[in-house]
């Protein structure tokens, strides 16, 4: 799963419809018991897709409507379906306001899929900024929603979260052309988890070369391309990223490379 199903994963297990509710859902019959057993229980995301539906179509009044929800465009995300992801994420939103982890998840599928020439790239950018804005607010002051969590895990999974948020950060301001603020954004995001994500340094190195710093950028590709639990599709990004950094650096000008998907 990508850190997005997982940081949703922690409002799906912990219960809590945004995270923030200080009353647990509860199931009100044992056939909604078994739909939702069906439901956290699905081993793919189709399964989990149908799983939901079922407990959303027979199960009108659950209190388990958002999470049922926001698993749905979860799921969606992991099947790089962009569109449905987007879909059931604003609805997830309009039936819980403060479900920041969906926040998140739009925010950053709608940065990874604009494009610097899209006539309403400004739309596009400013639209994820705000959902990024206000999962970061709500993270903040968001109180422990589960007692069985210790400081230490709601820290790190707050910090988890804060580093996806800089990450969209980071892209909107590379679609913006603003390159040493693309490096400060995607820095925060690399340094603010003990085990930053291989493709966030592969875009942390990508700005820095942009932004005229192909040692820098070189340096991290580095890391990536000796780490032994890369994958090889990721440490190709790496290696095509970092012949551009080299290209850079002796004056010449780099190529384009694909961006990673995730």
């Amino acid at each position: 799963m990508t850190r997005m199903i997982l940081a949703g994963a922690l409002a799906l297990v912990w219960g809590a419809t945004g995270l923030v509710a200080q009353k647990q859902p509860q199931p009100k019959s044992q056939k909604e018991v078994e739909a939702l057993q069906a439901m956290f229980g699905a081993q793919d995301p189709d399964a989990r897709i149908k799983a939901a539906d079922n407990v959303l179509t027979k199960f009108a009044d659950t209190e388990f409507k958002s999470v049922a929800m926001y698993l749905t465009a979860a799921s969606y995300e992991q099947k790089n379906d962009f569109e449905k992801m987007a879909v059931w994420a604003e609805k997830t939103i309009e039936a819980d306001p403060k479900n920041y982890p969906s926040m998140i998840m739009l925010a950053s599928g709608i940065a990874k899929h604009a494009q610097e020439h899209d006539l309403d790239l400004e739309e596009k950018v400013g639209r994820s900024e705000k959902y990024a804005k206000s999962a970061l607010e709500l993270i903040a002051t968001a109180p422990k929603p589960n007692p069985q969590l210790t400081d230490e895990q709601w820290e790190g999974a707050k910090k988890e979260m804060g580093s996806q948020v800089h990450e969209v950060y980071g892209l909107t301001a590379s679609l913006r052309k603003k390159y040493d603020v693309a490096v400060t954004e995607f820095k925060l995001a690399v340094d603010g988890v003990p085990n930053p994500d291989a493709t966030t340094i592969i875009r942390l190195a990508r700005a820095y070369t942009q932004a005229g710093k192909p040692d820098d950028a070189i340096a991290a590709l580095d890391k990536v391309m000796a780490n032994p639990e890369a994958p090889a599709q990721i440490k190709q990004f790496a290696q095509a990223e970092r012949v551009r950094a080299v290209q850079a650096k002796g004056g010449a000008k780099p190529p384009a490379a694909p961006a990673p998907k995730n």
